[in-house]
């Protein structure tokens, strides 16, 4: 049983960065594959980015590809998401994600276990 929490969102401007930790608790963190999903009001929940156990394999969704980096600290049970370059359409909440088997999968149906969110809000 691993349990998830993030912290650091918040409203910032367009243009500006935010980085947004998820600190897990339980057994095993860093054989887990972390990722971090995002839903926007009125919107499916969808893939942001993930990363392997190891760190070794980083996936991005298309639209945060070249802005956004995942990278998780395995001694800290941390995993983040820096945010660079932040536009409006990226407001939505954040929830990051484990999935046991390590895959560092872009389906959400592959994650087991997921955070209580963050909201994060980009002004024009």
């Amino acid at each position: 049983q691993v349990q998830l929490g993030e912290s650091g969102g918040g409203l910032v401007q367009a243009g500006d960065s935010l980085k947004l930790s998820c600190a897990a608790s339980g057994r095993a963190f860093s054989t887990y594959a972390m990722a971090w999903f995002r839903q926007a009001p009125g919107k499916e929940r969808e893939f942001v980015a993930a990363i392997s156990w190891s760190g070794g394999v980083r996936n991005y969704a298309d639209s945060v590809n070249n802005r956004f980096t995942i990278s998780r600290d395995n001694a800290r049970d941390t995993v983040y998401l820096d945010m660079n370059s932040l536009k409006p359409e990226d407001t939505a909440v954040y929830y990051c994600a484990a999935d046991r088997l390590g895959r560092a999968s872009t389906s959400r149906n592959t994650y087991e276990y997921w955070g209580q969110g963050t909201q994060v809000t980009v002004s024009s």
